[in-house]
């Protein structure tokens, strides 16, 4: 098989992982609404650990500090204005129009997918051996997000099939960002390590302004401490994907 070939056929499986939310499909409602609070939870982690422990410090590796944080602020600044500017306003009803969060998560998830795009593209073109490598790490980390991306599309009001479809929709920007780094592998590098610290501003924003204030809302000490865990094991997980993938 050709490169291309390689590149197109793994960065498809890979996408393939936000179908994962179909098996909460067949879940009854009132049980997803006792783990929704929970999978939130993951989610902030994952949110947190994976700007923290991959975006950051990937970054940080070729850009100076000033311009890798003024990247992060500008990021958070830019999803709060795109929030505001188009009035997706943040409803804490349990009837309500859908989360504005949920929108935001999908722009920011697309940008993460499309960057692990790129970097299946960069790896593969260097070596296909080292592709594998990197996509079985990439899989891996999309694995735990992908189901926590499909419980904060839940909580912000979508209902399942439109959550799972607009997931796999997202998802999909995997192969965009491949297909895009083959092509314009030239530029390559210079483009993926700008677009890092777009990303972690954006899940910053997600998990900061909006998952972090849910959780917090909770009153019962036993699910509060519970959600506080599912946090820890989410930034766990990003920890563990780093330390051994």
């Amino acid at each position: 098989m050709s490169t291309l070939t390689y590149i197109i056929i793994t960065s498809l499986l890979i996408s393939s992982c936000s179908l994962i939310g179909v098996l909460f499909l067949t879940v009854r409602k009132k049980i997803i609404e006792k783990i929704l609070l929970y999978l939130v939870a993951l989610s902030a982690g994952t949110l947190m650990g994976g700007a923290f422990i991959h975006l950051m410090p990937e970054a940080a590796e070729q850009l100076s500090s000033r311009v890798l944080f003024s990247l992060v602020l500008a990021s958070f600044v830019l999803f709060f204005f795109i929030e505001k500017i188009f009035h997706w306003r943040h409803c804490h009803k349990e009837v309500c129009e859908i989360h504005s969060f949920g929108y935001i998560n999908l722009i920011g998830d697309s940008i993460h997918n499309f960057i692990d795009g790129l970097i299946i593209a960069a790896t593969f073109l260097i070596d296909i051996k080292l592709g594998v490598a990197a996509s079985l790490a990439i899989a891996f980390h999309e694995i735990p997000q992908e189901i926590s991306d499909f419980g904060v599309l839940l909580y912000a009001g979508f209902e399942k099939r439109k959550a799972l479809v607009l997931n796999f929709l997202i998802a999909l920007t995997t192969v965009a960002g491949a297909a895009a780094g083959y092509f314009l592998s030239f530029n390559l590098e210079k483009l993926t390590i700008y677009l890092l610290p777009i990303a972690a501003g954006g899940f910053l924003y997600i998990s900061t302004s909006d998952l972090i204030p849910e959780i917090r809302k909770e009153e019962n000490l036993k699910k509060s401490l519970i959600s506080f865990v599912c946090f820890l094991i989410g930034i766990g997980i990003m920890y563990l994907t780093k330390v051994f993938l």
